[in-house]
């Protein structure tokens, strides 16, 4: 207040001043003719007009006119205008100077207007822009109010949602006392911005004719018309985010419906082979009392081989399970790659009999995993690459370092995947229909794998070509970088 008043003074004493600087440097030193003085006089009030408010023209203008009259109208010394031309000119300066001071305020007044409208719509574009990159509600909701706070320089912003009384506040100053029945009245009834005691403003988030909610924002030099585009912009966020929620939940109950689906009938395929071939045998023996000694022995080591194959798939969906639930014991230590390929290699010498094994790890780092674990990974992998590869073909296990990593491949030069499943053979007991016919298995190898490499915080993907082969890479992160 006090800073206004001085400045106010100021302006003032400046005004009179400079005007009395005019007159008697006119009158005293430069010489000049009337029509000099009066243009000169006029200049100066459309200058202040210009530079400060319309009504330090209007003043200086009277009194401008009147030390016109006086200093430079004959009679000089008086205000009697002897000659009534000079009434005219008089009324002339007088009127131009008001309409001009006049039309120079407005002119600002237009201008500020213009630069508070392009403000207000830059708040709303970069209000719009941050909100529509939300794609949930509930980070939508957190976020409004520091958007709206930060890009109106509000003092503090409320908003309350009628789903649920939930209110979130962002600002410097938050308002206090806030009372959830009165937000819930307003935000029913109110339906369009209305102000507030104590600088604060109420803005009704609807969405069509149905309330969603209410803004409260403190401080906001914004008008009622781009306050109410603000909640415009709130409600076809939290619209926009709805939807977004809804379109991913309905793809992931449509991915788990065909998931499950998936798992379904491979449960069923997998389970009802081994059970047909055994209840066929047991039912063989049962009825068949004279049977030979070799026929007998030979249903017997169906049952067997057939018991063994469901107590493997069993085994195998318990490790998945345990490996998922993290319930399995990991014992992490610094690892050459070489050493834990060489031992899987034997642990699984049939890939060995039946292909060559082409391995490039001699100058490999040392990684940090779990032995045991990643030779079940990488066992399985050349298993899975001697299965679908022409006997005598050749497999390669090679690394590369890739950052913090190092990426170990298994190559082949098989039947390779198609495209279309190269993302399902991760699935439990997905098993390619085109490509596995004849082929034992349980589909559940590949998921371990991927478990147990994720389990070390790597990943195993692979790339292939039908025809050509897959190659299989997995990540291990590197010991000395640890």
């Amino acid at each position: 207040m006090h800073s206004r008043r001085f400045l106010s003074t100021t302006r003032w004493a400046l005004a009179f001043g400079a005007l009395a600087g005019i007159v008697v440097g006119y009158r005293h030193w430069l010489h000049v003719n009337p029509t000099t003085v009066a243009l000169t006089l006029v200049l100066f009030v459309l200058v202040l007009a210009a530079q400060w408010e319309l009504r330090y023209a209007v003043a200086v203008s009277i009194v401008a006119t009147a030390a016109y009259n006086f200093y430079f109208l004959p009679p000089v010394g008086t205000f009697t205008i002897a000659d009534p031309q000079n009434w005219l000119a008089l009324f002339a300066f007088l009127g131009t100077s008001i309409v001009g001071s006049r039309l120079s305020q407005r002119a600002r007044g237009e201008a500020a207007t213009a630069l508070r409208r392009q403000r207000e719509l830059e708040v709303l574009y970069l209000l719009g822009r941050e909100l529509l990159q939300t794609e949930s509600v509930a980070t939508a909701v957190q976020a409004v109010p520091g958007l709206i706070n930060t890009s109106a320089l509000a003092e503090s912003v409320i908003l309350y949602l009628l789903d649920g009384d939930r209110i979130y506040q962002a600002g410097l100053h938050p308002i206090t006392g806030v009372e959830i029945p009165h937000l819930r009245q307003m935000a029913l009834t109110l339906s369009a911005v209305q102000p507030t005691s104590g600088n604060e403003t109420l803005v009704p988030i609807r969405t069509g004719v149905r309330p969603r909610g209410l803004l409260a924002i403190r401080g906001a030099s914004l008008t009622p018309e781009s306050l109410e585009a603000v909640g415009g912009l709130v409600s076809i966020t939290l619209d926009h985010a709805q939807a977004i929620e809804n379109a991913a939940k309905a793809e992931a109950n449509k991915e788990s419906e065909r998931l499950r689906t998936l798992i379904l009938d491979s449960i069923t395929h997998e389970l009802r082979t081994p059970l047909t071939s055994i209840k066929g045998a047991a039912g063989a023996l049962l009825s068949n009392s004279k049977m030979g000694a070799d026929d007998r022995n030979e249903l017997i080591s169906i049952v067997d081989e057939e018991a063994d194959r469901l107590d493997r798939l069993v085994g195998q969906a318990v490790e998945m399970a345990r490996i998922e639930a993290r319930d399995v014991q990991m014992h992490l230590e610094s690892l050459d790659i070489l050493d834990v390929v060489q031992e899987a290699q034997q642990n699984c010498a049939w890939v060995g009999e039946s292909h060559t094994i082409d391995i490039h790890l001699a100058d490999a780092p040392r990684i940090h995993a779990d032995r045991e674990l990643l030779e079940k990974v990488i066992c399985n992998l050349l298993e899975n690459a001697a299965k679908y590869s022409p006997p005598s073909s050749p497999i390669f296990v090679s690394a590369e370092v890739r950052g913090e990593s190092l990426a170990t491949s298994v190559a082949d030069r098989g039947i390779g995947i198609d495209p279309a499943e190269q993302g399902l053979i991760f699935e439990r007991l997905y098993r390619s229909r085109t490509q596995s016919e004849g082929t034992p298995g349980t589909g559940m190898g590949l998921a371990i794998c991927r478990a147990i490499i994720e389990a070390h915080h790597g990943s195993l993907n692979v790339t292939s070509q039908v025809g050509q082969g897959s190659v299989f890479t997995f990540t291990i992160p590197l010991a000395e970088r640890l």
